[in-house]
């Protein structure tokens, strides 16, 4: 299949910009990056973390911001720019997640999985659009989940933040790809972070960040919209897309248990 973005060819000199890159996917994927020759910069909340990364990366760059807050990514894009003068990809990897059923529903929790999962990509956007789009140039890279395939058990929280990410990107794609520049979104199975280990089940093909951090820069390379791993579970899923709601509900319902 014939690639839907421009591909990432040679990594030396390109500035990545990666927002949420304190732990798992995204400081695994600005690890690789950084051995890969790219000028990376990590932000999060976590400073100390940040400040880590940085030690024993040397030339990499932190900018410490919160996603959740327009201003202080609108800052930190500044600051970015004034130092490197582009940018030519920006990855959306800031997350939150927490189990959650309709019986215990808990309205600041569900809000609180949209600013962070889902608004927080919006600010990254309005900071780095403009210039791109002036540009011509850069791509934009948001890290979905296959949870926002379809609804799934403990998933009322975090599963449509996810579904939102997976429009947005589909929709940026229209925008943006007649106008030269790279749209992709990350669905990762499960993998090995800080918010998978809240759970209490068996998670099949469970990758580490680094196995996941390899896929994402193999997807990159490639040039593909949807970079989705492991495939061998992930295809499972993507076939349950197409069944009918009356087969799906008793599907999961059956391998899950719930």
């Amino acid at each position: 299949m014939a690639s839907l973005n421009p591909r990432f060819e040679h990594w030396p000199g390109q500035v990545v910009w990666l927002l949420g890159a304190s732990s798992g996917i995204g400081r695994a994927t600005a690890s690789r990056l950084h051995s890969l020759g790219a000028s990376v910069v990590v932000s999060a909340r976590n400073v100390n973390a940040l400040q880590a990364f940085v030690a024993t990366h040397p030339g990499s760059t932190c900018l410490p911001l919160d996603a959740a807050d327009a201003p202080s990514v609108r800052h930190a894009q500044a600051q970015l720019r004034r130092r490197f003068g582009r940018i030519d990809l920006a990855m959306y990897c800031a997350g939150h997640y927490k189990a959650q059923r309709a019986a215990a529903f808990d309205l600041g929790e569900m809000l609180r999985h949209q600013q962070v999962n889902y608004v927080g990509a919006l600010h990254m956007l309005d900071a780095v659009l403009p210039a791109m789009q002036e540009a011509g140039r850069g791509h934009l890279s948001l890290v979905g989940s296959v949870a926002g395939y379809r609804g799934l058990p403990n998933g009322l929280a975090y599963g449509p933040t996810k579904a939102a990410l997976i429009n947005l990107a589909e929709t940026l794609y229209f925008d943006l790809a007649p106008k030269g520049l790279g749209v992709s979104v990350i669905n990762p199975g499960f993998v090995e972070t800080p918010l998978t280990a809240q759970n209490r089940f068996r998670m099949p093909a469970l990758l580490t960040p680094e196995q996941a951090a390899a896929e994402i820069v193999a997807g990159w390379e490639a040039g593909r919209f949807e970079i989705h791993f492991p495939r061998r579970f992930t295809w499972w899923l993507k076939a349950l897309q197409h069944m009918g709601h009356g087969w799906y509900f008793s599907a999961v319902r059956r391998a899950t248990g719930l």
